[in-house]
């Protein structure tokens, strides 16, 4: 299965995992979202999926029925329902003057889709959710290798700006400000709530922004909270911020 090559490796007994069956379910639920996401790239369509997903998973219904726009009671529920439709909401990205508008329509109701999973009760679920951020992942970013973790609460900007190369290591809050691209080596850990920019800020004007690539070498570590500024080259086995390492 396309997903599995993120974290194809061999499994050690004493790994923690779902009981049989919820493993099927699970694994069978991200193979077919990756079909339909390699099927289905027209905005409209992967949003439609996206909204019937998210209502089952919110709301545990399907998706259909009209809404009650009448009853001020009804609000609420009218306001969750419809934002779960990516269609009905604006991602900050949008409005960033760099943006491709092609290319970040086709991805906007994934990373809704991603970002609405972290935030649900099932997107603390530890072995689900690293299979599906990796299997989203390669609909989002320009390039994916094997073998890559990704935790809960990882967010980006564009998406289509990101490479991650095989074992590469993205943990739990980190941010890829990927407007003006960012490469991730092999084998590179982000540590927790790191902040990896790829463009920077005129002191005159916050709105003027550079452009500015930025690339965690091979085997580099960014440690949690650490701040990787636009135009970095980190370089192989680099550390950067406080990382634990054991010494010789």
């Amino acid at each position: 299965m396309a997903n599995e090559t993120c974290v194809t490796a061999p499994i050690p007994a004493n790994v923690p995992r779902p009981a049989p069956e919820a493993e099927d379910i699970y694994r069978r639920w991200i193979t077919f979202l990756d079909e339909e996401f390699t099927k289905h790239c027209a905005p409209e369509r992967r949003s439609e999926i996206v909204r019937d997903q998210l209502t089952q998973l919110y709301l545990g219904r399907p998706h259909g029925g009209k809404l009650n726009l009448t009853l001020t009671s009804e609000l609420p529920g009218n306001v969750l329902s419809m934002s779960l439709d990516p269609a009905n909401v604006t991602m900050e990205a949008e409005h960033f003057a760099d943006v491709d508008k092609d290319r970040f329509a086709r991805r906007k109701p994934l990373i809704w889709f991603w970002q609405m999973f972290d935030r649900s009760p099932i997107g603390l679920n530890h072995w689900l959710g690293i299979r599906f951020r990796c299997m989203l992942s390669r609909h989002i970013f320009q390039k994916v290798g094997n073998g890559v973790k990704i935790f809960h609460g990882v967010e980006f900007a564009y998406g289509y700006n990101i490479t991650v190369e095989d074992g590469a290591v993205i943990r739990q809050g980190a941010m890829l400000a990927d407007r003006g691209g960012i490469t991730v080596g092999k084998n590179a850990v982000i540590g927790s709530y790191a902040r990896i920019l790829s463009y920077s800020r005129s002191a005159d004007s916050f709105e003027q922004v550079t452009i500015q690539p930025t690339v965690i070498g091979d085997g580099a570590m960014i440690g949690s909270h650490a701040i990787v500024k636009g135009g970095s080259k980190i370089g192989a086995h680099e550390v950067v911020g406080e990382y634990p390492v054991l010494r010789n």
